[in-house]
């Protein structure tokens, strides 16, 4: 039987887990010269069928508008997105990915597959299908996030 304490101890790993992860994907984010929230917005622009909103950004992100108008503004400057007219309303502005942001997001994949073998190197295969059967029922659960 589970007490208090195992789901304690059980929820402490999982943070101690997600922070690794996250200093793993931030040390080979670095030489590409990214930060792990330009990684998710790219990720988010890319998964629209045409150049979102700054707005839908915002909303899709779970952040505030001035939030992704940083983003936008570094991502920008270095040539992985362009912010471009809406057709259909002048004070609307759309963001779209240029071709150094697609090959950007194909270099950060590579870079977030290698920081997820790193982590899972010390599993068998099948350990790697129940933990992503446990993972799976676990995200199932919660309530929906669009990203």
């Amino acid at each position: 039987m589970d007490s208090p304490d195992s789901d304690g101890l059980l929820a402490e790993q999982l943070l101690r887990l997600t922070r690794r992860l996250h200093r793993i994907q931030s040390r080979q984010l670095e030489p590409i010269g990214i930060t792990p929230a330009q990684f998710r917005l790219l990720r988010t622009v890319a998964h629209y069928d045409g150049p979102p909103r700054m707005a839908d950004l915002a909303q899709r992100l779970d952040v505030v508008p001035r939030a992704v108008t940083s983003l936008v503004d570094a991502l920008e400057a270095s040539g992985r997105v362009r912010r471009t007219p809406d057709p259909d309303s002048r004070r609307v502005v759309r963001i779209e990915l240029t071709d150094e942001g697609r090959a950007t997001l194909r270099s950060l994949r590579d870079a977030r597959r290698a920081a997820a073998e790193e982590i899972l190197a010390p599993l068998t295969a099948d350990q790697r299908d129940v933990l992503g059967g446990l993972l799976s029922a676990l995200v199932a659960g919660m309530p929906e996030r669009r990203c």
